[in-house]
């Protein structure tokens, strides 16, 4: 089957192409565990430091990050969220729920994550409207982009 030229409408693709970057989503991450000068994120992602600065400044033009500058001479900047960078830290700490139970098997975590209430987090996605955990079979989706079923094309 030849892929379509125009892929489905989806909020999804749309942020993967802001955020799907290699390294961006762990620019998000330190920034939001604190890690905002370039050095610290230099060193806490490993990123070739022109990719990182690539990428800092994808995620300020996005209104993800906001850059203040903390030294005049030379000149230094240190990066922090704002409220969009804020909104994507519980989807950082799903992507690590996830990977602590499929890629480790919950052994050798490289890092626990304490919520207010002194025990571990562990992120469940819950509905809003009545508050029970989302589950794959408790949901229908209904395409609103114009000539989309959730097959595909409503053409093909």
């Amino acid at each position: 089957m030849a892929a379509t030229k125009d892929p489905r409408p989806c909020s999804i693709a749309d942020t993967l192409a802001l955020v799907g970057e290699k390294y961006s989503l762990l620019v998000v991450r330190e920034v939001c565990l604190g890690n905002g000068r370039f050095d610290q994120l230099v060193r806490n992602i490993g990123a070739p430091r022109d990719v990182l600065a690539a990428r800092l400044r994808r995620l300020v033009d996005a209104g993800i990050l906001t850059k203040r500058a903390y030294s005049e001479r030379p000149q230094r900047f240190e990066y922090r969220p704002t409220q969009a960078g804020l909104e994507l830290e519980p989807v950082l700490m799903t992507l690590k729920e996830w990977g602590d139970r499929h890629l480790r098997n919950g052994v050798g975590l490289p890092m626990v994550v304490e919520h207010i209430c002194g025990n571990e987090l562990v992120p469940v996605v819950t509905c809003q409207a009545c508050g029970e955990p989302v589950h794959h079979e408790d949901l229908t989706a209904h395409p609103q982009a114009e000539g989309w079923t959730v097959k595909g094309p409503s053409a093909a």
